[in-house]
C-alpha cells in the first residue's frame, strides 16, 4: 500500500530556483538555472516537471565558488551556488518580456552613439568644480596689514611675523 501511494505524492522540495537569461528566446532547448548547493540533479529535475511542466530530459550541474573580495582587511564573500543546464525534450519559447532586455539594448546603444573624447576641442572649454570660486573664498579682509593690501598671494601672508 505504501509504495503506491508513494508514486502518487509529488513532494515540493524547498529549492529557490533562478533562471538565467537565455540568448535567444524562440527555440530553447537548454536552460540555465541558479540554485542552492545541495540541490540534486534529481529534484531539480522533479521540481521542473511537477512544477513548471517542463519535460526534462538530463540535467548537469555545476558547484560555483562565490565571488571573494578583500576590504580593508576582511574577507567578504558571495554565498556559493549551483548552476544546473537543463535540456528540455520539447523547445520552449518565452516571451521577451519577461525580461527587460529592450531598455538595456536601448542604453547600450545611447552610450555608444554618444563617445565623450577626452581632448578639449576648439571653442570647448572644460569647467573645474572650482572654477568661479576662487576670487570668493580668499578676499583679504578690510584693515589688516599692508602685505595684505599689496595683493598677497597666499591667504596666510596677511599674518605677522614671528618676534
Amino acid at each position: 500500500m505504501g509504495s503506491r501511494l508513494g508514486s502518487r505524492v509529488v513532494y515540493f522540495a524547498n529549492i529557490p530556483i533562478k533562471l538565467l537569461m537565455p540568448n535567444s528566446f524562440t527555440n530553447i532547448t537548454e536552460i540555465a538555472l541558479k540554485t542552492i548547493p545541495s540541490a540534486s540533479k534529481i529534484e531539480i529535475k522533479r521540481v521542473l516537471e511537477s512544477l513548471y511542466g517542463f519535460e526534462v530530459e538530463k540535467v548537469r550541474t555545476l558547484n560555483m565558488d562565490g565571488k571573494k573580495k578583500k576590504r580593508g582587511g576582511l574577507l567578504i564573500a558571495k554565498p556559493d551556488y549551483k548552476k544546473a543546464y537543463v535540456t528540455l525534450k520539447n523547445p520552449l519559447s518565452i516571451s521577451p518580456d519577461l525580461y527587460p532586455i529592450r531598455i538595456i539594448e536601448e542604453d547600450k546603444r545611447q552610450m555608444n552613439k554618444q563617445p565623450k573624447s577626452s581632448m578639449v576641442e576648439e571653442g570647448e572649454v572644460k569647467r573645474h568644480w572650482l572654477d568661479g570660486k576662487e576670487s570668493q573664498r580668499f578676499k583679504p579682509e578690510k584693515g589688516s596689514g599692508n602685505r595684505a593690501e599689496s595683493g598677497a598671494k597666499f591667504p596666510w601672508s596677511s599674518m605677522r611675523p614671528a618676534r
